[in-house]
């Protein structure tokens, strides 16, 4: 009997291949995150069936226009319930979007086409609809926590069928 023989990747020899994510250096750790900002919007858990709720409510520092923190280096010390992603809570964690550059790596699948290391633009994550930019209804600052559920949305649990193809669409 032989094992199933691994499918070969347009993607081996990369740094996200070849490396585990504790090998990696910051900056190419930082370079996994495909700028979707789909992990800055605040989330609900059921908590007697632990799924989670995405809402279209973004963290006070999300610029739903940039997809970014308006304060990256400080979002810690300004937002303390702001999850720093390590290797370890990618692993754990149960709610990072299924496009999620750390997550795939975790797992050893490939990068998306629009991801920025395979296309080499910034904007292809948006061009695939990936991104929450445009999306973004309010920050938690407008929204109270009692009214997120009146806020709950699917989309950044799903990816656009455009992301899902192969090569990007022409």
């Amino acid at each position: 009997m032989t094992s199933a023989r691994k499918k070969a990747s347009d993607q081996d020899g990369f740094f996200w291949k070849t490396k585990t994510l504790e090998q990696m250096s910051a900056a190419e750790w930082e370079s996994l995150c495909d700028g979707c900002a789909r992990c800055c919007l605040e989330k609900l858990e059921d908590e007697d069936t632990g799924r989670i709720y995405f809402t279209h409510v973004g963290c006070r520092l999300l610029d739903g226009q940039a997809c970014a923190c308006h304060d990256y280096a400080n979002r810690s010390e300004r937002v303390p319930d702001c999850v720093r992603l390590t290797p370890q809570t990618v692993r754990e964690l149960t709610w990072l979007p299924p496009s999620c550059g750390y997550k795939l790596v975790a797992e050893g699948r490939d990068l998306y086409w629009w991801h920025p290391l395979i296309s080499g633009d910034s904007n292809s994550v948006h061009d695939a609809g990936v991104s929450v930019r445009g999306r973004v209804e309010a920050t938690e600052t407008e929204i109270s926590v009692e009214d997120l559920e009146d806020h709950i949305v699917s989309w950044p649990a799903l990816l656009p069928k455009r992301a899902k193809l192969k090569k990007p669409p022409r």
